[in-house]
C-alpha cells in the first residue's frame, strides 16, 4: 500500500493532524493500537482539559469546535493559587481585560469525540484500528511502515502521536527525557451547595496538591495529587469519607461536596524528546513534549505542535514540494521546540519548588507568590503564557 502521510496514534493530537489535512488532495492513513469504537465513541475518563485562546483558534478554524456540545463547556473567568494556610495568593481574572475568559473548560472525551466525528467525514483518512507499528524503515525517498500483520506501507512522511511513552520514538532512535514525579494524580466530578463563579482554584497544601475546575452548574472536576504510597487509601476511601476530606480541604467555601463520578488515577510523567524530528519522520502531541499538569497546556502544546506541521506541509503542497523534506522538518521543529523546552522545564521547575516542603522552600514561595502578585509585568507575562491570548497574536495558520 501506498499513501502520502502515515499517522501513528488516534488520540486527539493525532485526529487533530488529520482534521488539518482534510483539504488536502491526498492520501492519508491513520493508525490506532485500540479499537475502532475507543476513538469513535469515547468515554468519559474524569479528565477536563483547560484550552487556551489559541486553541479555542485552532479547533475553530479546524471545523471542530461546533462539533463539541457547547453545554458541557464552562469558561475559567478568574484563577486563585494558594500556598497551604499561608495568606499568600495569587490571583488572575478576567476583570478589566478585553476577554471572557482566561480559557474554557471541556471534557477530554468531548474533544475525542468531534475530532473523529470531522475527520471520519474525509473519504481519503483511512483509519486502521486494533493494529499495532512494529517499526519504520526510513529511507531517503520515502518511509516504509510495517505492521504487526506484516503489512508495509510505503509514505512520504510517518507522523508520530502514540502517546508519551511512544514506541515508535524509540525505534527510530529519538533520545528522550523522562520525568518521573512518583506520584499520581486522582480525579472526581463532585457536587456543592454553593456556585464557583467559574473559579478555579489550586491549593498547594503540605504533602499534596489540590486543585478545582468549574464545570457546568453547581459542579466541579477536582483534581488531588499526591504521592504514590498515599493513593491506593485515597482511592479506596469510602464516599463519605472522601467527601468530608474534599469539604475541610476546601474550607467549606463551597458548602458541602458530594463525589457523583468516579474517581480516576493516572501517574504523573513528563517526557520531552532531545528532537521532534527524523529522516522523513516527526513527532507531535505527547509522543513530542508532554507536561505536567500544573499549567494546563500539555494538549494545547499538542494543537500549537500539530498546527504548525500541518500549515507547513499544505503550504508545500500547494507549492508541489516534498512534504517529508529534511528543511519541511526542521522548520517545524524550530517553529516549535523552544518554546515547549522553555515551558517544560520552567513548570518542572515551579512543580519542584511548589511541592517542597522544606521550611526554607516554604518561605521562598511564599515570596515568590507574594511577588507575582503584586508585581504587574509579572503577573502580566504569566497571564498571558496561561491564556496564550495576547502571547501568540502573530501565529498563522
Amino acid at each position: 500500500m501506498k499513501v502520502d502521510i502515515v499517522i501513528i496514534g488516534g488520540g486527539p493530537v493525532g485526529l487533530s493532524f488529520a482534521s488539518a489535512m482534510l483539504n488536502s488532495n491526498i492520501k492519508i492513513l491513520l493508525i490506532e493500537r485500540s479499537s475502532l469504537d475507543s476513538i469513535a465513541s469515547p468515554q468519559v475518563d474524569g479528565r477536563e482539559i483547560a484550552l487556551t485562546h489559541l486553541s479555542l483558534k485552532i479547533l475553530k478554524k479546524l471545523g471542530v469546535w461546533d462539533l463539541i456540545n457547547q453545554a458541557e463547556v464552562s469558561p475559567l473567568k478568574e484563577a486563585k493559587v494558594f500556598d497551604g494556610d499561608s495568606p499568600s495568593l495569587l490571583n488572575f481574572t478576567t476583570k478589566n481585560t478585553s476577554i471572557e475568559a482566561l480559557g474554557y473548560l471541556v471534557p477530554n472525551y468531548q474533544i475525542r469525540k468531534a475530532l473523529y466525528t470531522k475527520v471520519k467525514q474525509k473519504k481519503k483518512i483511512d483509519i486502521i484500528t486494533n493494529m499495532v507499528v512494529e517499526d519504520v524503515i526510513q529511507l531517503d525517498e520515502c518511509s516504509q511502515v510495517i505492521l504487526s500483520n506484516g503489512d508495509k506501507i510505503e509514505t512520504k512522511l510517518v507522523i508520530a502521536a502514540d502517546s508519551r511513552f511512544s514506541d515508535i520514538r524509540r525505534k527510530v532512535g529519538i533520545p528522550t527525557l523522562m520525568k518521573d514525579f512518583s506520584k499520581l494524580m486522582i480525579v472526581t466530578q463532585m457536587s456543592h451547595e454553593l456556585s464557583h463563579n467559574n473559579v478555579a482554584l489550586e491549593r498547594f497544601d503540605y504533602g499534596r496538591t489540590l486543585a478545582l475546575l468549574p464545570m457546568v452548574g453547581n459542579i466541579s472536576s477536582i483534581v488531588l495529587t499526591v504521592k504514590i504510597n498515599q493513593s491506593k487509601a485515597i482511592l479506596e476511601m469510602n464516599e463519605t469519607d472522601f467527601n468530608h476530606m474534599i469539604t475541610q480541604s476546601f474550607k467549606y467555601e463551597l458548602g458541602q461536596m458530594i463525589q457523583i463520578g468516579e474517581r480516576y488515577s493516572y501517574p504523573l510523567i513528563a517526557t520531552h524528546a532531545q528532537t521532534f524530528i527524523s529522516k522523513r519522520f516527526a513527532l507531535i502531541g505527547d509522543a513530542s513534549v508532554s507536561m505536567h499538569p500544573l499549567t494546563a497546556h500539555g494538549f494545547n502544546l499538542g494543537l500549537r505542535g500539530q498546527a504548525i506541521l500541518a500549515k507547513l506541509v499544505n503550504e508545500a503542497l500547494d507549492n508541489g514540494q516534498d512534504i517529508g523534506s529534511k528543511s519541511l522538518l526542521k522548520l517545524y521543529e524550530k517553529k516549535h521546540i523552544n518554546l515547549t523546552r522553555l515551558m517544560f522545564f520552567s513548570t518542572n521547575s515551579i512543580v519542584a519548588l511548589f511541592t517542597n516542603d522544606a521550611p526554607l522552600i516554604k518561605q521562598i514561595r511564599s515570596f515568590v507568590l507574594k511577588f507575582a502578585e503584586h508585581f504587574p509585568p509579572i503577573k502580566y507575562l504569566i497571564f498571558n503564557h496561561l491564556t496564550q491570548d495576547k502571547k501568540y497574536k502573530s501565529f498563522h495558520f
